[in-house]
């Protein structure tokens, strides 16, 4: 019966225009699952440093990926499309929250891409992580659960060889995130094992100056 409801507008849309919303919301997925994950490792960053380490440096390519998206929305929305002005914009809430979301969620990876290049050294970039993912939870939080329905349904009917309507692309689409996907595992090979060779020297440092 929702399936039913929402098709017509989807129906309605234009290719591109549907395109791009389903792999704006498949990337929403994918990032949804690994921020979840990345959510727990910081009730024990420590103990988890390992894999807080991993999930940040595969957070890179969807993130990216879905900025790109979200933001040839918005330029085309702007520079008047009619397929994307026919489309609609976002609620005005969520529309507000997007640039936040963005730079929150660039500041948040960023500075732990700094602290690894910088073996940990602090140099301000372990306030700024913090404070940023404090605004963080807050955006995409609200962001999250505004388009949560949205993504879902997205993520699905793409998934489907059988969902209605048909909008091409798929393959490329569903690639576009895989590749996302092993951008952010080549990222996790690169730097993880440096990462936590200089963890474990500092809290062997600290064990060290305990006794």
């Amino acid at each position: 019966m929702i399936r039913d409801l929402l098709l017509p507008a989807e129906s309605a849309a234009d290719p591109g225009v549907t395109g791009n919303s389903r792999l704006t919301a498949s990337t929403g997925v994918v990032l949804t699952v690994l921020l979840v994950i990345e959510g727990f490792t910081i009730l024990d960053v420590r103990g988890y440093i390992t894999l807080h380490t991993v999930i940040g440096l595969l957070l890179v390519g969807p993130l990216v990926l879905k900025c790109a998206t979200t933001m040839y929305r918005f330029a085309r929305y702007y520079r008047g499309a009619p397929a994307y002005v026919g489309r609609g914009a976002p609620p005005l809430l969520l529309r507000a929250l997007g640039p936040l979301v963005v730079l929150s969620s660039l500041a948040v990876l960023g500075s732990g891409v700094a602290l690894i290049a910088v073996h940990g050294r602090d140099g301000g970039w372990l306030t700024l992580h913090k404070a940023s993912f404090i605004v963080w939870i807050v955006v995409t939080g609200v962001h999250f659960l505004g388009h949560l329905f949205e993504a879902v349904l997205g993520t699905a009917r793409d998934l489907s060889r059988n969902a209605a309507p048909a909008v091409r692309g798929r393959a490329i689409r569903l690639s576009s995130v895989a590749l996302s996907l092993a951008v952010g595992v080549a990222l996790a090979a690169a730097f993880t094992p440096s990462a936590s060779s200089w963890h474990m020297n500092h809290n062997d440092q600290g064990h060290f100056r305990d006794h």
